[in-house]
C-alpha cells in the first residue's frame, strides 16, 4: 500500500508536469484563424497566425521577440508578403488582391494579427477561399469564418487534405450564384443517371395526352423533392447500398407494370411515379451531399438543385413524346410491339442492375 505522504508527492509531481506540458502543446498547436468580413464595395480580411509558424516562416530563432510591437512592425511586411498568396479568394471566380494594412500583437494568444483589405466594387454571390499558409507543416490548419454585413455566413476549417470552400452571400447576387451552382448540376446528374432516364422512359412508353403525361411527370417530381429534402437536411439518410438496387428495382417494375397494362382499365403510372419517386429522391439526396451543401444558402440549394432536376426531366421528356407519337402515327400496328419491346428492354435493364448492385454495392 502506498503511503499518503508518497502519494501526495506524486499527485503534485504529476500535477507539476501537466502545468509544463500544457503551455507547449498550445504553442506547438498549427492552427490559424481567418476572418472575412464583406461590406460595401470591399473584403476585409484579419489573419492570425501563431508566433512560432510566424517566426519559422521569417526564419527567427526568437519568436517571443515577435511579441514586442517595435520588432513586429520592422518585420510585419515581410511576413503579410509571404503569407497573401498563399490565401487565395475569388469573389464570383475574379482572384481578389490582398493589399497589407497593418499589424497587432495578440499576446493573450501568442499570435500576430496581420490585417489585408481587398476592393470588391460588385457584390459578389460567391466567394471562394482557399489557404494553406504553411505548406511546409501538413498538420497545419486554418480556421475560416466568413461575414456579410455583420452576420456570420459559415465557419470552416481548411487544411492540407480540404484547401478550399466555397462560400454564397445573402441578398439577389448570392441567390442567382446557387442558382448558377446547383440548377446545372442537377441538369447534369439526371442526364447522366441512366437508371433515372430509363425509369422515365418506361413511364412514358404507354404514351398518353399532356394531361396524363403531366401528372405522371408531377407525382414524380413531388415525390423525390420530399425525400430529397428530409436526405438532405439529414433528417432521413437510408445507406446507399439500400437505394441503389431499390432505384434498379423500381426501373424493373415500371417495365413490368407496363406489360402488364393491357389486363386493367386503370392507368396507375401517376402513382408508381409517386412511390417510386420516394427512392429515387434518396439517390439525388446523394449527389447533393457529395456537391456540399452550403448552410448558409440551405432552401435555395435544394430548390436550385430540384429545378435542375425537373429541368434535365423535361429533356428527357421532350426527346422521348415525339418518338413514340411518330411511331403510333406512322406505324400503328407495330407500336403494340415497339412498347413491348421497349418495356421488356427496360425489365431486363432494371434487373441486371438490381443483381449487379446487390452483389457488388456501388
Amino acid at each position: 500500500m502506498i503511503a499518503p505522504r508518497h502519494l501526495i508527492a506524486t499527485l503534485l509531481a504529476a500535477l507539476g508536469l501537466t502545468a509544463m506540458a500544457t503551455p507547449a502543446r498550445a504553442h506547438d498547436q498549427p492552427l490559424s484563424d481567418a476572418y472575412l468580413a464583406l461590406v460595401p464595395g470591399r473584403l476585409e480580411v484579419s489573419l492570425s497566425v501563431h508566433r512560432a509558424d510566424a517566426a519559422r516562416a521569417l526564419a527567427i530563432a526568437a519568436p517571443e521577440s515577435l511579441m514586442v510591437p517595435a520588432v513586429l512592425r520592422r518585420l510585419d511586411a515581410r511576413l503579410a508578403a509571404q503569407l497573401a498568396p498563399r490565401l487565395r479568394i475569388e469573389a464570383d471566380g475574379r482572384l481578389l488582391t490582398l493589399v497589407f494594412q497593418g499589424s497587432a500583437v495578440r499576446a493573450e494568444r501568442s499570435s500576430i494579427q496581420l490585417r489585408f483589405v481587398a476592393d470588391c466594387p460588385h457584390r459578389p454571390g460567391r466567394l471562394t477561399v482557399q489557404a494553406r499558409l504553411f505548406p511546409e507543416d501538413p498538420q497545419h490548419q486554418t480556421f475560416v469564418s466568413v461575414y456579410d454585413g455583420g452576420r456570420l455566413l459559415r465557419d470552416d476549417v481548411l487544411s492540407a487534405e480540404r484547401t478550399t470552400t466555397t462560400i454564397f452571400t445573402t441578398g439577389p447576387a448570392g441567390v442567382l450564384a446557387v442558382l448558377a451552382t446547383f440548377v446545372p448540376a442537377g441538369i447534369h446528374h439526371i442526364l447522366i443517371g441512366p437508371d433515372h432516364i430509363l425509369f422515365l422512359i418506361g413511364l412514358l412508353l404507354l404514351g398518353g395526352g399532356f394531361g396524363r403525361v403531366l401528372r405522371i411527370a408531377t407525382g414524380f417530381t413531388l415525390a423525390h423533392s420530399i425525400t430529397l429534402a428530409l436526405a438532405a437536411l439529414g433528417l432521413v439518410t437510408p445507406p446507399a447500398r439500400l437505394i441503389e438496387p431499390a432505384i434498379a428495382l423500381s426501373v424493373a417494375l415500371v417495365g413490368l407494370d407496363n406489360l402488364r397494362a393491357g389486363s386493367r382499365r386503370r392507368d396507375r403510372r401517376a402513382l408508381i411515379a409517386f412511390a417510386f419517386g420516394l427512392v429515387h429522391g434518396f439517390g439525388f439526396a446523394g449527389v447533393l451531399r457529395e456537391l456540399g451543401l452550403p448552410r448558409e444558402a440551405l432552401g435555395w440549394s435544394l430548390f436550385a438543385f430540384n429545378l435542375g432536376v425537373e429541368a434535365g426531366q423535361a429533356l428527357i421528356i421532350a426527346a422521348v413524346l415525339p418518338l413514340l407519337a411518330l411511331v403510333r402515327a406512322s406505324a400503328p400496328r407495330l407500336a403494340p410491339r415497339v412498347i413491348a419491346a421497349g418495356s421488356w428492354g427496360v425489365v431486363l435493364t432494371g434487373g441486371f442492375w438490381f443483381v449487379q448492385r446487390l452483389v457488388a454495392p456501388l
